[in-house]
């Protein structure tokens, strides 16, 4: 049930999504098709307006009656001429200039007498024999679009009639259809507009006019309507749809912009129903889901006794497994250390005689520096003093060894120089090594090789892999072994012997598993290597020669100054 509810919702979304992406275009476009076929209307009759009004500035020019005016200087019945023309053509204004530029007749009165000899329209109406358009920008924020003509009689100009096109009419007729509709001429100007703020700015600027929403604006606009399509452009705060249609007149352009509210509606009415056949499908699916819940609910309180039991019962097992892991790990440590000691025990006979022969020599020293002492000669008998100090500085070298070897090793890890840690566990193997005719062969580079680790710890694993070294040769003749500490990716110590190899690999790591006759070994020492080694981050392994003998690597990162301790923590 849980899964069919999901599905529902997946399927609801995608439904909705897919139903109002696809209502959006639909209706969209028939709408943007329906802003541009009133485009074309527009167009239309801002064309016809202009043509209609272009021809009565040449047939006005041939009228006798206002060349008998200009001729006799007559102008009684010249602006009654004007205003009855003005009612048969519809035209917005029709004035008379002399050929002073002295207004002379006019359709309307009050501009009598004014001198336009300075207007665009009189002075290229003079310039040229035929009709001239000229747009004139008003104080007020308004354009005067007007058709001018030179009277010509008898070679001599006697005025200029102006007409006015009445192009304002069609801009009240746009306002109640669009939303907003502009005319820009040739350098991108708007020079009509529904929106009397635009005339004389481009159309970024005129867009700017009226901000666009602000981002909370638009947040909360989208919240309330989540289907609004993208956007042309903003006007009142509302995204609006933008078209724009060429003008053949003057490189003049014309833009409407229509509102996407009656889209929304349409798009939104199926949405509605589409969201309530869901939802009432989702009704039915809780109502069932919560009959079984009501089922279901009944088992679940039966089972709960048993859960809490079972919980309890868990615990005890957690906490007795967490004694055990604590336990083991003492045990570990108590394996690794007893180990230890037990190598320990071997070199301890070595280390006796090791310590031994010091002592006979001490003590021919101080018999000798006796009778020396006796016959006066002082300065011979200090010379035997010296030797004596070396002597007793060696001797301290070695029980210093065992003992840092015999101490327990620590958790933290510190930077330690590999060529160190050979050099400790061959001096503390070195006993054993004298002892039988064995040649070690050491290999160390000139600079340091640093990893991280325990310093007692890895010597330990080091001792471990020299006294199988040691075990492995002891029926050589030839008996060598050598110790190799390589760098590259990662820092090497190579143990390799001329022995008779390993005859079992794959058990060659696990405990108490070992090729020496009872009682000489417990097949703990590599198991115990193996594992700290795998505590450093690195890892042990073996493999035999082909001329003979086994080789015994161990593998460790590199210690790189500030980086080693941030990898060790991840490790």
């Amino acid at each position: 049930m849980r899964l069919a509810i999901a599905l529902i919702f997946v399927l609801a979304s995608v439904s909705i999504w897919i139903t109002n992406a696809w209502l959006m275009e639909r209706f969209s476009e028939n709408t943007r098709v329906r802003s541009e076929l009133r485009l074309a209307l527009y167009t239309g009759n801002l064309l016809s307006e202009l043509q209609r009004t272009a021809v009565v500035p040449l047939l006005l020019a041939r009228d006798p009656v206002l060349i008998g005016s200009l001729n006799g200087g007559d102008f009684s019945a010249t602006s009654a001429r004007l205003i009855a023309a003005q009612k048969e053509i519809g035209a917005a204004s029709i004035r008379l200039l002399d050929a002073s530029g002295r207004t002379v007749g006019a359709t309307d009165r009050y501009t009598l007498g004014t001198n336009n000899v300075l207007a665009p329209y009189y002075v290229d109406a003079l310039r040229s024999r035929d009709t001239v358009f000229t747009v004139t920008n008003h104080q007020g924020g308004g354009y005067e679009f007007t058709y001018s003509r030179a009277v010509i009689s008898d070679g001599r100009t006697l005025g200029v009639i102006v007409v006015g096109a009445d192009l304002s009419r069609l801009e009240r007729s746009w306002a109640g259809i669009s939303d907003a509709v502009a005319v820009t001429d040739s350098e991108g100007s708007i020079i009509l507009a529904t929106e009397p703020r635009w005339r004389g700015l481009s159309m970024p600027e005129a867009l700017a006019v009226r901000d666009a929403p602000s981002a909370i604006q638009r947040a909360f606009q989208v919240t309330a309507d989540w289907t609004a399509a993208p956007i042309d452009a903003y006007l009142e705060g509302r995204a609006v749809m933008q078209a724009e249609a060429r003008i053949p007149f003057r490189g003049w352009r014309m833009t409407s912009f229509t509102a996407y509210a009656s889209v929304r509606e349409q798009v939104n009415a199926v949405l509605a129903l589409q969201i309530m056949g869901f939802a009432i499908l989702l009704a039915g699916t809780f109502y069932a889901l919560s009959r079984r819940a009501r089922r279901q609910s009944v088992a679940y309180m039966r089972e709960s006794a048993d859960l809490r039991a079972l919980n309890l019962r868990l615990t005890r097992e957690i906490a007795e497994r967490e004694r055990m892991q604590k336990e083991l790990r003492v045990a570990e440590q108590t394996v690794q250390q007893s180990s230890k000691l037990a190598a320990l025990g071997e070199m301890s006979a070595g280390v006796s005689h090791e310590l031994n022969q010091p002592l006979a020599a001490m003590k021919t020293y101080l018999a000798g520096a006796r009778l020396l002492l006796q016959r006066g000669r002082s300065e011979e008998a200090l010379s035997s003093f010296q030797r004596i100090d070396d002597l007793i500085e060696r001797m301290g070298a070695i029980t210093r060894q065992l003992k840092s070897y015999a101490r327990k090793g620590g958790e933290a890890v510190e930077p330690v120089d590999l060529r160190a840690a050979v050099s400790s566990a061959l001096t503390m193997m070195e006993p054993q090594l004298r002892s039988r005719t064995i040649r070690v062969t050491r290999n160390l580079p000139r600079g340091p090789v640093t990893v991280m680790a325990d310093r007692i710890r890895l010597e330990q694993v080091i001792i471990n892999l020299l006294r199988n070294a040691v075990d492995a040769v002891r029926d050589r003749r030839d008996a060598r072994i050598e110790i190799t500490v390589e760098t590259g990716a990662h820092a090497y110590v190579l143990v390799r012997d001329n022995g008779t190899g390993i005859s079992d690999l794959e058990k060659l790591f696990e405990p108490f598993w070992t090729t020496k006759k009872p009682g000489e070994g417990t097949g703990l020492g590599l198991a115990i290597s193996s594992s700290i080694v795998a505590d450093f981050g690195g890892r042990l392994t073996a493999h035999n020669e082909d001329q003979g003998g086994a080789v015994f690597a161990v593998e460790l990162p590199l210690h790189k100054p500030g980086q080693a301790r941030q990898a060790l923590a991840a490790e």
